[in-house]
């Protein structure tokens, strides 16, 4: 929905003049749609971003077979945002990204809760004496803010293509994404 928000912002721009046929749109559309298939069928290479790979390229090449080059000056941003966020992200990176926002936010739990209360943190679990009895507190690997880092910069990003005209406000507002969302 967001993509789509994207086009119809430039749908005078690309509406101003008819499209143009590229036929070279023909190429990446055809090694889009074959790394699907290659990705479908053969069991080691079955993983869902070489999937969406395909798929993105086979966009790619739909655009540009049925729009031509001059509609890319607008479609590319939202062709892009449509890779970069429509990916999910994979358990293997998801497991080395999440556990350091995972010790960071035990950390900083930790931190906070030590203000007021006897704590003592143990790798991801903190453990609260609550008139002496320990009450442990585990961060589990949904604590770490990884779905919320993707969601707040993708959000980011959107408000700051549709929002600001100056590359400094869209790059503090992208940056800004990853504080927040820890």
């Amino acid at each position: 929905f967001i993509c789509g928000y994207f086009v119809y912002l430039s749908r005078h721009k690309l509406l101003a003049q008819p499209f143009r046929t590229a036929w070279l749109g023909l190429l990446p559309m055809m090694v889009g749609v074959g790394i699907y298939v290659i990705s479908t069928t053969v069991p080691t290479l079955n993983h869902f971003n070489i999937q969406g790979t395909g798929v993105w390229l086979t966009l790619v090449g739909m655009t540009l077979l049925f729009f031509g080059w001059r509609s890319m000056t607008w479609l590319w941003f939202p062709l892009v945002y449509l890779f970069v966020f429509g990916q999910n992200i994979s358990e293997r990176l998801m497991d080395k990204v999440t556990f350091p926002m995972q010790d960071l936010t035990a950390r900083g739990a930790a931190l906070l809760l030590s203000i007021g209360l006897d704590v003592e943190r143990e790798g991801n679990t903190i453990t609260v004496y609550h008139h002496g009895q320990p009450k442990p507190l585990n961060i589990a690997q949904a604590c770490s803010g990884m779905r919320m880092l993707m969601a707040f910069s993708a959000l980011g990003v959107a408000m700051a293509y549709t929002g600001f005209s100056r590359f400094w406000q869209r790059a503090a507002l992208v940056i800004m994404a990853v504080p927040t969302a820890i």
